[in-house]
């Protein structure tokens, strides 16, 4: 899998996260923060080998594929 950055949260420290890369698979992935909330976890169904991140609002920017050169 190749990884293309595509943004970093701007209020985060310079080893922080949230951070969103585009996959050459046509996929996301995303660096954010573990959700250990047992209440929201419980309202969710995570297979074993899957998890979940919480990423801010501000984030939903690097999703954008306008003017992005990217593989597919």
């Amino acid at each position: 899998m190749r990884l293309t950055f595509m943004g970093k949260d701007p209020k985060s420290n310079p080893t922080g996260s949230p951070t969103v890369y585009r996959t050459d698979r046509g996929s996301w992935v995303v660096q954010g923060w573990i959700v250990e909330d047992p209440v929201a976890l419980e309202q969710m169904d995570i297979p074993e080998g899957e998890t979940c991140v919480e990423i801010p609002d501000r984030m939903l920017q690097f999703f954008r594929q306008d003017n992005r050169d990217l593989d597919q």
